[in-house]
């Protein structure tokens, strides 16, 4: 069941020590995921074949509002967290309430940190956060043709007389 994937932080923490001491690539991935599409699809997939186990991170419904508005996310982040766990290549996944992972790739010390084409190396605000403790960010997923602000748009043009 996609719910058992969902991990407390002590669950996210504790499960990837163990994955690590068996000699596992741990690899974070994050965002909103709110209306999931096609593009979230292809980000998880391609950040999945960056290693053993992927743990994804899921932005709380404050930090969304925070980063995309006052009427975002759409989706609440409980359904927006089981949508993504259920997703075949997603290990786990874990909410936070922060305005960005850095605290939480700080602490997960992820081997890999994965992050979509709307970024390029230089561009990735937790990066450096990354590269302290050895890993590297990589980006992935197919170029920025799909985003959950266009898929509203879209809705909006059609549902208007």
């Amino acid at each position: 069941m996609a719910s058992s994937k969902i991990l407390s932080h002590a669950q996210a923490l504790e499960a990837a020590a163990r994955r690590r001491a068996a000699g596992h690539t741990i690899v974070f991935a994050n965002g909103a995921f709110d209306l999931l599409h096609v593009g979230h699809a292809r980000y998880l997939q391609a950040a999945r074949a960056l290693g053993d186990w992927l743990l994804v991170g899921v932005n709380s419904d404050r930090s969304v509002a925070a980063s995309k508005g006052p009427n975002r996310p759409i989706v609440p982040e409980a359904e927006r967290a089981e949508l993504v766990a259920a997703l075949e290549g997603v290990d786990a996944v874990i909410l936070f309430d922060e305005d960005t992972p850095a605290a939480l790739i700080r602490q997960l010390a992820p081997d890999v940190h994965a992050k979509g084409t709307d970024y390029s190396a230089d561009t990735v605000p937790e990066r450096e956060v990354v590269a302290s403790h050895g890993g590297r960010t990589v980006i992935v997923g197919d170029p920025k043709d799909h985003a959950t602000t266009d898929v509203i748009e879209r809705i909006r043009k059609t549902s208007r007389p």
